[in-house]
């Protein structure tokens, strides 16, 4: 029986949804119940009741930190996959990422639901745009039954065109498409150097590099000859052989001492086993945990195309096959766009016309118009500029859950609530519109779409908005409205409300002039072709056009890379951690162009971008930022950490002395179940604290060093009121809008958008000089309007102070309220590249050719 509360929620809906022209039945009497959760207390959520409708799109914002996520990921989506896990056998929930078990009273009326979030892609070389859209799946059948075979090939089955089955992979790459290689002139780059000075650099260092040597003395091989004075054959198989002769080790002594030794069956120091230099190398770089190991041995492998595959990835059979005259490899290679170009023949085919092969017509007009279904929900979302065999390790998180949303529109599911998180995220207004036209479709379909949200357009496309807050952290957690977008104007206390309805975005501002000009001339990388730009320097210029139009290439990679170069300086990369992280390096295409102009004025460059300030849990918004030092010596300078003799060492999770010995400084231990998925759990000594007990004793001003991590940095701006360097380090977090996180937040447990404002406001800290260039990738991104006011304000002291801000952004509050702002366009891939319009907001908003000056036009009027 459906109560009048929840008759009148769906009769908004339903009358929202006609407004939209929607088609979905709009009979009230049909639609179902509402979503009643009761009791919420995921993270900072203050004891949350509300109702919530289904079949309709629901919004849920608030500020950056006020628990958004909490509600619809930590509560409704973990709730339902918690009912749905209870049905699944225990052998097949550990093979599922499963999230905590919400802490709420009660859920009524929840549906299955579908997460869609923002991740980084998978770490898999072999993970593509066309297997996580499973258009690959249909190309292989495509070819199996529809492909042109040459004269006498017997048919293959689908597998035979995939380079991740044995059947299909290439048998020299193992269908990766490169192979690792490491050659003469890598492992030993001086070979004037004898083997005892070290002429192989790519061996171990200290010990192992020794015992090798003394093995190689033992086999009757010189090692004080120099490396060019050896015969190939001896320096071919040091390096590259594949036995691991076990020999008596002699140390110290030289060849005629080994072999007189060996003779009278001398007792050896120990049994030494050699490894050659190249499975020393692939072996560690394989195997090793250590990063800094891995960025040691990476610089002796060398990553070449496939010599067999050409980079197809398949065997020379599979290859053979052909298909719109062109081979699977290479129509992998095509942009979906250029895709739906060349199947279109086929899927627009009437098969009857086709006498003399009429069955394999049908197949191919089939298969082929699903493929082009599939690709049409790809482009409509902005994505048509993707090849499907570019790999997931190389796409933004928006793009993967874009992708990934595609697939869900195709996959004509109904009655399910789809989660999204911030799907708008890297997509330009433009590309925005198309986004609420696809959830538009899961919705006519007979789904609910929650989504968490940012972006002004999205939420006034609402049917429904839960507006959480009103601050962040322990400020927030409240839900202080639900209900339709209009009744949100009345509310005064949320900051949605001010953006939503007001101009509070419009910052008023003179306009700077320019003191200089950075001139590049004939940028190349990836679309950019001899592009030439300007960049005005002393003012904040925004970047703008559509997803994948070439703003990241020119900006955050050719100009980065041209201006370290003008610097004297190299630009540092990360070490690769794994095969997808070499792949992804080798496929940098390096930048060409040169700068003609404009460097006397710049003096350093501070790139701000995306990527985690770490890599495991140890490293936190603490340690980041440096002020946890200034934290550790005011630990030890209290009198009784003096009485024991403390150091500021003692006071860091990462050393023996300070650290929990059960969970080694972690904070949780990993608990192995036979039929369920690993869970980690609080350490059971230390209680999740991360210390051991002699150091948790020590108190500065009533708390242990771990109740300081566990402060918020608002919190925390309080506590250390009266220690000034403390202070600096929290208040340029505040002024970012990070004053929700804790101190100790691990790095792990951060977003793109949080890692980026930490690195921002790490740079804040410092003394201004003046002459500095910062560049920016979308630092929005994860931001409330209201954050991105108080973000806008700290980068105009930072130009104000005499530094260039340059950035990427889609956000038209950013663009509006920037110096300059160059557009590049027009399109994506290959129909972008060029700078479309460029000048002060104002001008670039009235440019008949320019698909951001609409959306830039609707903001400088606001």
């Amino acid at each position: 029986m459906t109560t009048n509360n929840e008759t009148s929620m769906n009769n908004t809906i339903l009358n929202s949804r006609k407004t939209k022209k929607n088609l979905r039945a709009a009979d009230p009497c049909v639609t179902d119940h509402s979503i009643q959760v009761r009791g919420a207390r995921v993270h900072n959520l203050k004891n949350v009741d509300v109702d919530l409708p289904r079949d309709a799109l629901v919004v849920f914002t608030g500020i950056s930190g006020s628990g958004k996520s909490s509600l619809a990921f930590g509560t409704l989506f973990a709730e339902s996959q918690r009912r749905y896990l209870d049905s699944v056998s225990p052998y097949a929930r550990r093979l599922i990422d499963q999230v905590d078990e919400p802490d709420v009273d009660s859920i009524e009326g929840l549906p299955p639901a579908v997460a869609l979030q923002q991740q980084r892609g998978t770490p898999s070389v072999r993970s593509s745009v066309g297997s996580v859209t499973t258009i690959s799946n249909g190309l292989r059948m495509l070819y199996s039954r529809a492909g042109e075979y040459p004269a006498g090939q017997e048919i293959l089955y689908a597998d035979a065109f995939s380079p991740n089955t044995p059947e299909g992979a290439c048998p020299t790459c193992s269908g990766i498409g490169r192979v690792f290689e490491v050659t003469e002139k890598l492992l030993v780059p001086d070979d004037s150097k004898t083997i005892s000075e070290r002429t192989i650099a790519a061996w171990p260092p200290a010990f192992q590099g020794k015992n090798l040597a003394r093995i190689l003395t033992t086999l009757g091989y010189d090692i004080d000859i120099p490396w060019h004075k050896l015969p190939k054959e001896t320096r071919d198989w040091i390096l590259f052989t594949d036995e691991t002769p076990t020999v008596p080790v002699y140390s110290e002594y030289n060849i005629e001492q080994v072999r007189a030794a060996i003779e009278k069956e001398e007792k050896p120091s120990y049994m030494g086993t050699y490894v050659s230099a190249k499975n020393f190398i692939l072996h560690s770089f394989a195997t090793t945990q250590s990063p800094l190991t891995k960025k040691r041995v990476s610089q002796f492998m060398q990553i070449s195309v496939c010599p067999d595959c050409h980079g197809k990835k398949l065997k020379k059979e599979s290859l053979s096959v052909k298909f719109a005259g062109l081979d699977i490899g290479e129509l992998s290679q095509l942009t979906l766009t250029e895709v739906a170009l060349k199947l279109q023949d086929a899927a627009n085919k009437n098969p009857d016309h086709d006498k003399s092969n009429r069955e394999k017509s049908i197949v191919a007009q089939r298969i082929a118009s699903d493929i082009l279904s599939r690709v049409e929900a790809l482009t409509m979302l902005g994505l048509g500029y993707l090849s499907l065999e570019r790999t997931t390790p190389t796409l933004s998180p928006g793009e993967l859950q874009r992708l990934r949303l595609a697939t869900q529109i195709r996959s004509q599911l109904f009655g399910v609530v789809y989660v999204l998180d911030e799907p708008s995220a890297g997509l330009h207004p433009a590309d925005t519109q198309a986004l609420l036209s696809a959830l538009d479709e899961l919705i006519t379909a007979g789904n609910s779409v929650f989504v968490v949200e940012h972006d002004v357009s999205v939420i006034r496309h609402a049917d429904w908005i839960v507006d959480v807050g009103p601050d962040a952290g322990t400020h927030g957690g409240k839900v202080i409205y639900s209900g339709p977008v209009a009744g949100l104007r009345e509310v005064t206390d949320s900051h949605t409300a001010q953006y939503l309805f007001n101009s509070a975005a419009k910052v008023k501002q003179n306009a700077r002039e320019p003191k200089a000009w950075l001139k590049l001339a004939g940028v190349e990388r990836n679309n950019l072709q001899g592009l030439a730009v300007e960049f005005p320097l002393g003012v904040m210029t925004t970047v703008t056009g559509v997803s994948g139009s070439g703003k990241s290439s020119l900006v955050s990679q050719a100009l980065v890379e041209l201006i370290y170069e003008a610097l004297g300086q190299k630009l540092t990369v990360d070490a690769p951690t794994g095969e997808a992280d070499l792949l992804e390096q080798e496929s940098e295409i390096p930048t060409g162009g040169r700068i003609i102009a404009g460097m006397d004025d710049v003096k350093r460059l501070v790139t701000v971008d995306q990527k985690a300030i770490g890599r495991t849990p140890r490293s936190n918004l603490a340690t980041y930022t440096g002020l946890f030092d200034h934290v550790r010596k005011l630990f030890a300078s209290t009198p009784e950490a003096k009485a024991r003799r403390y150091n500021a060492g003692r006071f860091s999770f990462n050393t023996v002395k300070g650290r929990c010995p059960n969970c080694e400084g972690l904070g949780f231990v990993m608990v192995e179940l036979l039929f369920l998925p690993s869970v980690y759990s609080p350490c059971q000594v230390c209680h999740g604290q991360r210390y051991n007990e002699q150091t948790l004793e020590i108190t500065y001003r009533g708390k242990n060093i771990a109740e300081v991590l566990a402060l918020t940095v608002e919190a925390a701006y309080e506590f250390f009121s009266d220690e000034p360097a403390i202070l600096r380090a929290l208040n340029a977090l505040l002024q970012v809008g990070l004053g929700y996180l804790r101190l100790g937040q691990p790095a792990t447990e951060l977003s793109g958008g949080e890692a980026q404002r930490i690195k921002l406001a790490t740079e804040l800290q410092r003394i201004q000089r003046g002459d500095t260039l910062y560049v920016l990738d979308e630092p929005t991104t994860g931001l409330h309007p209201k954050d991105v006011k108080m973000l806008m304000s700290q980068l105009n002291g930072l130009v104000d102070a005499g530094n260039t801000v340059i950035m990427v952004e889609h956000d038209m509050q950013v663009a509006s309220n920037s110096d300059w702002v160059i557009d590049i366009g027009p399109g994506a891939g290959d129909e972008g590249g060029q700078i479309v319009a460029q000048g002060s907001p104002a001008e670039v908003a009235k440019s008949k050719v320019s698909r951001t000056a609409p959306f830039l036009l609707a903001a400088c009027e606001s």
